[in-house]
């Protein structure tokens, strides 16, 4: 196989030193609300993997993706926090035969750590991309949540870019009794 960046022979999606030299993350936070979210890189650095989300490479690249920041940033984590925690993925629904948001939360799997698959899934299927903070006001996702209640979770998510889906999804995932420590994304778009 060969790396998707250098094209040199790998046995990865992409070489170790295209994983050092380009995809290394940097993680940023940004309050939404009372809520901090936490994300690996910076959208317009990683755009054009991103956009794959909804292609037969996409599964390739986003699992790439996953390993290379939630599964060591869920290790880390745990080793100075070694509470039972929940993880929450934001409309796991499947699209292109996989869903995008389900292959970051599976990297999350670990000790203590349990990941909550389809649980917290949206009503109303609308599309936010491109669209204004009044648009996903005026159109909310309506989500609702199936799952454990009087747990903690990490809530996780592809993309921040307004932080009204990650807004909803905590209101709607306190309102049936769970706490919502903070939220991952892979990537936050600058508004």
């Amino acid at each position: 196989m060969r790396c998707l960046s250098c094209h040199q022979l790998s046995f990865y999606t992409f070489c170790k030193k295209c994983q050092d030299r380009l995809l290394k993350p940097s993680v940023t936070k940004r309050m939404v609300g009372s809520l901090e979210v936490y994300s690996f890189f910076k959208y317009q650095h990683i755009e054009d993997l991103l956009l794959t989300k909804h292609t037969p490479q996409g599964f390739q690249i986003y699992n790439a993706l996953a390993k290379l920041s939630f599964k060591p940033f869920i290790k880390n984590f745990m080793k100075k926090d070694p509470r039972k925690l929940y993880i929450v993925g934001v409309d796991e629904h499947v699209k292109s035969g996989y869903s995008h948001v389900a292959l970051l939360t599976h990297a999350m799997c670990h000790k203590n750590v349990k990941v909550l698959y389809a649980k917290l899934m949206a009503k109303n299927p609308i599309n936010y991309s491109g669209k204004s903070l009044q648009y996903r006001l005026e159109n909310p996702r309506e989500f609702e949540y199936r799952g454990l209640c009087n747990i903690e979770v990490i809530l996780v998510d592809d993309i921040i870019t307004t932080g009204t889906t990650l807004r909803e999804a905590k209101d709607i995932l306190e309102k049936s009794g769970v706490e919502v420590l903070f939220a991952l994304t892979l990537a936050d778009v600058e508004v």
